[in-house]
């Protein structure tokens, strides 16, 4: 596993992404949520110094609660994808030997299935993305995981390249072909047979 993109202070903690990254974040989870019919989903980016992953944008059920929590980069499911760059669905989760059900009560949310898939970049696992109770139909087929691994990549690498930007302040035009692009895969996503 590789770091995430966020900065590290001195005293090598990461600093969240600037806004345009979180903006970004956000609109990939919404919209993941959206095209697979869930209660929830999440982008949770890898930390690697700590360990950890740490919640960076939340659509659904904990949005209000969960962003900046962190848990151990090897824990759950949410792990095991981090870890093997792989995409994964579970239908059950309560059959699942891998599933942190401790970590899902401690967060007001236990999700019966659930699909997840690594933000990557090249080699690298930037972190990851979920979405939790999709509707049956979006987790049926192995089209459907392929789908949310496709989302995840364009969006690491999105992400990649606000991050490797110099730190100057995000144009107004830069912020506009971010969420140009993004809405451009929105459309290529939905238009999915």
């Amino acid at each position: 596993m590789t770091s995430s993109t966020e900065p590290v202070t001195a005293t090598g903690t990461p600093e969240p992404p600037d806004p345009l990254a979180r903006e970004l974040l956000q609109s990939v989870v919404d919209v993941a949520r959206a095209i697979f019919d869930a209660e929830a989903g999440s982008v949770c980016l890898l930390d690697e110094a700590a360990g950890e992953l740490v919640f960076q944008a939340v659509s659904g059920r904990g949005e209000e609660s969960l962003v900046g929590r962190r848990f151990a980069a090897g824990s759950g499911i949410a792990g095991w994808v981090a870890a093997s760059g792989e995409p994964m669905v579970v239908d059950d989760l309560a059959a699942n030997a891998t599933f942190d059900r401790a970590f899902a009560e401690s967060t007001a949310y236990v999700p019966n299935s659930l699909m997840a898939a690594p933000l990557v970049h090249g080699t690298r696992v930037l972190g990851v993305l979920e979405v939790l109770d999709p509707a049956p139909q979006a987790r049926s087929s192995l089209p459907e995981l392929d789908l949310l691994a496709l989302f995840a990549r364009q969006a690491a690498a999105a992400l990649r390249v606000i991050a490797e930007r110099t730190p100057a302040p995000v144009a107004p035009a830069d912020r506009s072909a971010a969420l140009s692009l993004l809405a451009d895969l929105e459309d290529l996503l939905r238009s999915q047979p």
